[in-house]
């Protein structure tokens, strides 16, 4: 019995010759990235910016789009509702208002107002600048952090060209994300950073198994052009890659349409990971190494061809 094949067996896309164009491509949506982010700016959520926390107790099982629509109409600015631990138990967001502690007061107030008496106040807290600033840096660190603890892990599992290309494919897809985010004004909190982080190991995956395929045939066949040990390589992977990132997506999409608005954001920042994920570890990954001067090491037979050879060691 057959399986499914998403991309047809034995193909031979001629990825490495057309490396320039990728790279021409990603380094534009770089800088376009880039370009929004200080131009346009993030739209940054209540992580970031500071703001109200109200958790509250309803009577029974909470209408989170009632409540979502009554609060959205006050004007408070942005305001997220999301479930916290029971279906009756509802954490209100409400970004910072401007004006002093008055300002902060006078929306509360009005958030009781409308919810009235029937509803119980569990806790009411503040999120100021000083501790949304501490949790911008952190969310910073982080990424930087994993992505080198990454680059650490490929310099150890193959060598340091490895890495190096492994982190100019993360730094890609890490920044063509806040690009995305800073064009469409999606809200971008700790979530999102969630999503990065997300991001970056779904990458590293792919980039990790077209990897051992390239080092398996840099052994393999050491007589052949780099540029085609490289190009095999990527096809020979290409079919498990397109499939893995296909089933994710399908995830993906039924948590952006039907999972509502709350990881909405989220969903869509992972859906474009994945995506962006898949190119870079198929057109930047991999062709960077043919400027790396990698070392094509592995002891071959004597006296015989490449295909020979690998025949030879095949188990």
């Amino acid at each position: 019995m057959r399986g499914l094949h998403l991309v047809p067996a034995g193909i031979d896309v001629s990825f490495i010759s057309k490396r320039l164009i990728f790279f021409v491509f990603s380094a534009a949506l770089a800088l376009a990235s880039v370009g929004l982010f200080l131009s346009k700016g993030l739209n940054y959520g209540i992580d970031f910016q500071g703001g109200i926390m109200i958790e509250v107790r309803t009577p029974e099982a909470a209408n989170i789009g009632d409540m979502r629509k009554t609060l959205g109409s006050l004007g408070l600015g942005e305001v997220a509702l999301q479930e916290f631990g029971q279906p009756t138990d509802v954490l209100i967001r409400i970004q910072r208002q401007p004006g002093g502690e008055e300002a902060q007061d006078a929306a509360v107030k009005k958030i009781h107002d409308t919810l009235g008496a029937k509803v119980e106040y569990r806790r009411t807290e503040f999120v100021g600048p000083k501790v949304s600033d501490e949790l911008f840096w952190d969310g910073i660190m982080a990424v930087g952090l994993a992505i080198l603890a990454i680059l650490a892990y490929i310099w150890f599992r193959f060598e340091w060209q490895f890495g190096f290309g492994a982190v100019v494919a993360l730094s890609h897809d890490v920044i063509s994300t806040i690009g995305i985010f800073a064009l469409l004004g999606l809200e971008f909190n700790l979530s999102t950073v969630a999503a990065i982080l997300t991001i970056a190991g779904y990458s590293i995956n792919d980039t990790v198994v077209v990897y051992d395929r390239v080092r398996e045939n840099l052994r393999k066949f050491k007589k052949l052009p780099l540029s085609e040990v490289l190009n095999n390589s990527i096809n020979q992977t290409l079919s498990r890659t397109v499939m893995t990132s296909v089933t994710t997506l399908l995830a993906l999409l039924a948590l952006f349409f039907l999972g509502g608005e709350v990881i909405r954001d989220f969903s869509f920042a992972m859906i474009w990971g994945v995506i962006i994920g898949t190119y870079s570890s198929i057109c930047l990954a991999v062709p960077l190494l043919i400027y790396l001067n990698i070392d094509r090491g592995g002891a071959m037979v004597e006296g015989l061809s490449d295909e020979e050879a690998a025949a030879k060691e095949a188990p």
